[in-house]
């Protein structure tokens, strides 16, 4: 269950890695599309040098979000694969618990009754019985209907 737990997890920080890595690369590609269209409108060189040195710099900034954004999902993935640790290990090593199952179907482990409750007996149903009210299944025959369409398998058409 832990090797699940490990990997599910380290499929997370990928793909949060992965995103932020295209944010990155957005950003980076924002900020030379911006140098360019300032160098454009520029009309000294001082200015085209204040464009290429304000893309450099939403380049770096860019690129330290992404390493932030790194980092932060490696802690996040290590702090999730030890609070999985702690909510579900107990006793020696190789044993594990998951949260205790409840189910919401009545007389499931819920402590409500199985059924109608009046005057303090429950009302029952036998089990497996045909009330004769549903379609048989048309896996038995092509035929179910009583009317032929033509079309099947192209084995006995009758």
């Amino acid at each position: 269950m832990q090797s699940g737990k490990n990997a599910m997890e380290s499929v997370k920080e990928t793909a949060s890695n992965i995103a932020a890595s295209a944010r990155s690369g957005m950003e980076k590609t924002k900020a030379t599309m911006q140098e360019k269209m300032e160098k454009m409108t520029a009309h000294r060189p001082s200015e085209k040098e204040m464009a290429e040195q304000r893309k450099e710099e939403r380049k770096a900034a860019a690129e330290m979000n992404k390493q932030e954004a790194r980092a932060q999902n490696a802690e996040q993935k290590q702090a999730n694969i030890a609070s999985s640790r702690d909510n579900y290990t107990h006793g020696g090593p190789g044993y594990t618990a998951g949260p205790p199952v409840m189910s919401a179907v009545p007389g499931q482990g819920t402590g409500q009754p199985a059924g109608q409750t009046v005057e303090g007996m429950l009302e029952s149903h036998p089990i497996g019985t045909n009330t004769g009210t549903e379609r048989p299944n048309p896996g038995y025959s092509t035929r179910v209907g009583g009317y032929n369409t033509g079309y099947g398998t192209g084995g006995y058409t009758g």
